[in-house]
């Protein structure tokens, strides 16, 4: 069963239609990407680089990743099921993981 994507965080989408024409087409294009794969294929895919972010939790403690959105940007995500939530965009790669 692919995989669903949830783009619904207020944070998420102000910061997606913020970015350059470019940039916002690489995301369109990686959610694409992302919406017709399984989960064993998200986690092996060399391309979006799904690590899990050790120094940061979401607010009811639940783990949170990174995924590579583009060459610039990434994503932090977390699983809900079958769901994938987009929480936020970071062009500084080292943001992503900075604590909460």
């Amino acid at each position: 069963m692919s995989v669903q994507l949830d783009l619904n965080n207020p944070e998420f989408q102000k910061q997606w239609f913020a970015l350059t024409k470019e940039d916002q087409l690489s995301v369109l294009a990686c959610c694409q990407k992302v919406a017709g794969m399984e989960w064993t294929g998200i986690y092996r895919d060399q391309g979006l680089r799904w690590e899990l972010i050790q120094s940061r939790t979401g607010p009811n403690q639940e783990r949170l990743y990174s995924i590579r959105m583009s060459r610039r940007l990434r994503a932090i995500v977390k699983r809900s099921g079958e769901f994938i939530e987009f929480l936020s965009l970071h062009a500084d790669h080292d943001s992503a993981y900075r604590p909460n």
